[in-house]
């Protein structure tokens, strides 16, 4: 599916690159205010996983487990934060899923540089964005997260993608 004009497309691009942007530079709360009241920011543990709520994930996290997080990532005596760790999210192949008269599913593809602790680590992955259309603007109803390598073992994942 195509988006209907390049204003959508744009649109949507830059809905994506300014929530990059808001993580990268750890500004929690306008983060989570891009979110519904009842949103989700869903990873999955394997490859395929079709719900959130049969299986384990990574991440699953409503709006209060998103809240815990962020606290923890903004708790100055967290000592896996100290120095606090610094990402890059580099967003693209943004492409149109479906839409509805209420808003969108949006595919895109990301690359996220995470330095923590003198260590650097690197993911890749793909992201479902179900986007709910509010006025000019758009919230988010779901960010589902698939890894490349979500099997793998990982040291603790802190950041959010």
């Amino acid at each position: 599916m195509n988006f209907t004009d390049w204003q959508e497309q744009q649109h949507v691009t830059q809905f994506l690159h300014h929530e990059a942007r808001l993580l990268d530079e750890h500004r929690w709360a306008e983060w989570m205010d891009l979110f519904t009241p009842d949103g989700l920011y869903w990873m999955p543990l394997v490859r395929g996983q079709t719900d959130h709520l049969d299986h384990a994930s990574l991440f699953c996290d409503d709006a209060l487990l998103r809240s815990m997080r962020v606290r923890r990532l903004s708790q100055v005596r967290a000592y896996s934060q100290q120095p606090a760790t610094r990402t890059s999210h580099v967003i693209g192949n943004i492409a149109l899923e479906s839409r509805a008269a209420d808003g969108c599913i949006v595919y895109s593809t990301f690359h996220l540089l995470e330095w923590r602790k003198d260590a650097q680590r690197a993911f890749g992955g793909s992201v479902l964005h179900t986007l709910q259309r509010e006025g000019d603007s758009f919230r988010i109803r779901m960010k589902r997260v698939d890894l490349l390598n979500c099997e793998a073992p990982h040291e603790a994942l802190e950041v959010f993608m």
